[in-house]
């Protein structure tokens, strides 16, 4: 137990590298997002057609997605600071270099080029976020740390949806990818000099160190540079929970994706708006999207507070959130700009509650390989980077946008089957177990806890 005095003489640390996180995360999305702000100029000035742009758009996930596994091995081998601070550098000089693609004789080939590094650069990106997290904050603060990072992807797009349209409007779809590169690399700058991992950090004192070790938190785990094993991937992908998390993931990514490239497009042609209106508007249902992602952390905290089981606590907001963001399919039977973006803003309220797949890694995968863990996560669910928008690209083309909402409304109904009936208990996985893993002191539910069944 921590005596009152450590209580109150224990620093806060934790909170300004969970700050960082969120910047970073910020600009990881601002810079997925540039390319579907551009489109709708930069479709027209290039020649590209729908399904052409679909394949653009999808350049980024081929990379982001294979590098995935790479990437994590990476992480658990150099740790998280490092990792995630030349990433950040890296990605946003390729974003920067995509202002000059008209400059060369085959403008897709180069959009093409430099958003499949940028793909390799963001890879470890999410994986390194989610160590820090499990590193520096107990697992009672975890849901809604996780909430806080989770929400940069929202904020990101309401905050600078409408700043990158002013852009494009006022100076062209190059000055787009030139504004936000450059901030992306003096940011990467600052994380070097702000965050450090829990044990070589002089800012924080013993007393926050043992209060997020005696809440389930991780403070060593930087200190271990784990190497790569075959055994330790066959136990985590072959294990039966951690399927269903992935799949699930994989629902629930295919609903972000449609929100990072084409519903700009999708606003414009299916719904008759102005470029200026939408520069307005699309930025509503991503401010939904970042409260319903703070009340899904708060809400899944809150039930573990009270006893709940992990499984509970954690399940419970996810397959809620999931079930409620089919209900994008309603913006088929309307023209109402208003309906549709309440709607949308619905749909991503709900996407922001059920969005807590990396707390749930956290939390149940194995302690030490913790990196290759989420790569895996990160991997299944940004399948969905590379499925996505050619499959909306193809719907748009052969039927409509109508089309499109049906398919986005159902990867939310199969992400919901996926945490009801395929993942089961969550449970603390060991890696050197093929199967089912016991519970873990850490993670078995106590006599008064509710499990999910």
């Amino acid at each position: 137990m921590i005596s009152p005095t450590s209580e109150v003489a224990r620093t806060r640390v934790r909170y300004l590298i969970l700050a960082m996180i969120f910047i970073v995360t910020v600009f990881n999305y601002v810079d997925r997002a540039t390319l579907s702000i551009a489109a709708p100029i930069l479709r027209t000035d290039l020649g590209f057609d729908a399904v052409t742009m679909g394949i653009a758009f999808s350049a980024f996930g081929w990379a982001y997605t294979g590098m995935q596994l790479p990437g994590g091995v990476i992480l658990d081998r150099f740790g998280s600071r490092l990792v995630l601070g030349l990433s950040l550098v890296i990605w946003s000089t390729f974003t920067f270099l995509q202002g000059f693609v008209d400059l060369f004789s085959s403008a897709f080939l180069a959009l093409f080029v430099l958003r499949f590094l940028m793909g390799v650069a963001e890879s470890p990106a999410f994986p390194a976020n989610n160590r820090l997290t499990v590193m520096w904050f107990p697992r009672h603060e975890r849901g809604l740390a996780t909430a806080i990072f989770q929400s940069a992807q929202y904020f990101a797009l309401a905050a600078f949806t409408p700043l990158m349209v002013l852009l494009l409007n006022s100076f062209g779809w190059q000055h787009v990818f030139f504004w936000t590169g450059g901030a992306g690399i003096l940011i990467g700058l600052l994380w070097f000099r702000w965050v450090h991992e829990p044990r070589r950090d002089k800012r924080v004192n013993q007393a926050e160190l043992d209060y997020i070790e005696s809440g389930g938190g991780l403070p060593d785990m930087g200190e271990i540079k784990t190497p790569f094993s075959w055994a330790s991937l066959r136990s985590i992908g072959g294990n039966r929970m951690m399927s269903g998390i992935y799949l699930g993931q994989f629902c629930l990514t295919s609903i972000t994706w449609f929100f990072l490239t084409w519903f700009p497009t999708y606003l414009i042609e299916a719904k008759g708006m102005t470029l200026l209106k939408v520069g307005l508007v699309a930025a509503i249902p991503p401010v939904a999207g970042c409260l319903g992602g703070m009340i899904g952390g708060v809400w899944s905290d809150w039930m573990l507070k009270k006893g709940f089981s992990l499984t509970a606590a954690r399940k419970t907001p996810i397959i809620c959130g999931l079930l409620a963001s089919s209900s994008i399919v309603i913006a088929n039977y309307t023209q109402s700009t208003a309906l549709v973006i309440l709607v949308m803003s619905i749909a991503f309220f709900a996407k922001g509650v059920g969005n807590l797949g990396w707390c749930i890694v956290g939390d149940v995968s194995p302690k030490h390989a913790m990196g290759i863990s989420g790569a895996m996560f990160n991997f299944c669910g940004n399948i969905a980077s590379i499925v996505t928008p050619i499959a909306i690209g193809l719907l748009v083309k052969q039927a409509s946008f109508d089309a499109a909402m049906v398919y986005v409304a159902a990867m939310g109904l199969l992400g919901a089957f996926a945490y009801l009936v395929i993942v089961g208990p969550l449970k603390r996985l060991d890696v050197d177990d093929r199967t089912q893993p016991p519970a873990s002191p850490e993670t078995a539910p106590s006599a008064t806890s509710h499990p999910v069944r």
